[in-house]
């Protein structure tokens, strides 16, 4: 299966921090899938490391105050483009991003406080009827649908 993934799930240092959030079976998803890594917030122009991001209301402010919502439209756009290119019917997201939360993110204050609700990118895939999941469900995908995880 083809698979929008976060590239920061993959082991890439492209988190705010440059840091990544590898999951310890991407191995078997490279292995298993074809995996498409985006990173909305590289995609859109932003550096790495860089000053961390939150959503609030139809904004994506950083911690100093900087309005970045621009970068992260055009990286979301860029990311739906190879979604469309590599014909994928599901994303594997980190979870609380502003980008690709899903159900759950930040909610602009940068006091970890989460609300409801879907980063920017999850949002627009969920509008294109690709099914997004957080890396906590990844568990959940392998065992209750067998077929996601199928050679």
């Amino acid at each position: 299966m083809k698979l929008l993934v976060s590239a920061c799930l993959l082991g890439v240092g492209c988190r705010y921090d440059g840091k990544s959030n590898q999951l310890p079976q991407y191995k078997r998803l490279l292995k298993e899938h074809t995996c498409i890594p985006v990173c909305p917030e590289q995609l859109g122009g932003l550096p790495t490391p860089r000053c961390p991001a939150e959503r609030l209301g139809g904004k994506i402010v950083t911690e100093d105050g900087r309005d970045v919502t621009e970068q992260f439209l055009r990286g979301t756009a860029e990311a739906l483009r190879l979604c469309d290119l590599y014909h994928c019917k599901a994303a594997l997201l980190k979870e609380r991003s502003p980008s690709c939360g899903s159900g759950q993110i930040y909610d602009g204050t940068f006091t970890h406080t989460l609300t409801e609700g879907d980063g920017l990118m999850a949002q627009m895939l969920k509008k294109k009827g690709v099914e997004v999941y957080g890396e906590s469900q990844l568990e959940e995908l392998i065992n209750d649908r067998p077929f996601f995880f199928s050679i």
